[in-house]
């Protein structure tokens, strides 16, 4: 995002800290709030900016802490997060990986894909597909709402297959 942040918005990532650090606001909403109405910026950059000038960045060091808490009480599931994080990773090098609090976001321009731990049993994996029918495994989005628009719910390893690696790849390349 910060790649295209200037072209999109019409300022560089310091001149909207430079911006912000003039505001008297604490919480990550009023600085997103005063960049979406005063600056019109949509609500992607105005998160991305905000994210960055709080030192809250999901990319920074603390990533893999946002990670790690995920699967606390899941350790279970965490070979299957790993597993399908390194089959998006080898999808190319543009794969941008962004941990939230409850779920990893996967994006190149845009996202296609988010590894969310949803019990203590299943993984639920995100994907966003155009014109994509929902059969088999490959579900409406369910808890996702429009964030995605499939998910697949993932119990073991071996669901990690070359089907689930083609619906991957296809959300990948949609995503460019």
């Amino acid at each position: 995002m910060e790649q295209n942040l200037l072209e999109k918005t019409g300022k560089t990532l310091d001149e909207w800290k430079r911006l912000l650090a003039q505001k008297p606001f604490s919480k990550h909403a009023e600085y997103t709030t005063f960049l979406k109405n005063e600056h019109a910026i949509t609500h992607g950059f105005a998160n991305f900016i905000a994210l960055k000038f709080r030192e809250a960045d999901a990319g920074s060091s603390n990533a893999e802490d946002l990670i790690a808490n995920q699967y606390k009480g899941k350790e279970n599931l965490k070979p299957l997060f790993d597993k399908l994080h390194a089959a998006i990773k080898n999808l190319g090098h543009d794969v941008e990986v962004a941990p939230k609090k409850s779920a990893v976001s996967m994006r190149v321009k845009r996202q296609f894909s988010l590894i969310q731990p949803s019990t203590k049993k299943r993984i639920d994996l995100g994907l966003k597909l155009n014109d994509t029918p929902y059969e088999g495994r490959l579900e409406t989005s369910g808890p996702f709402g429009t964030m995605c628009t499939h998910r697949v719910q993932i119990t073991e390893v071996n669901q990690i297959d070359d089907e689930l690696l083609g619906w991957l790849k296809e959300a990948y390349e949609q995503a460019k």
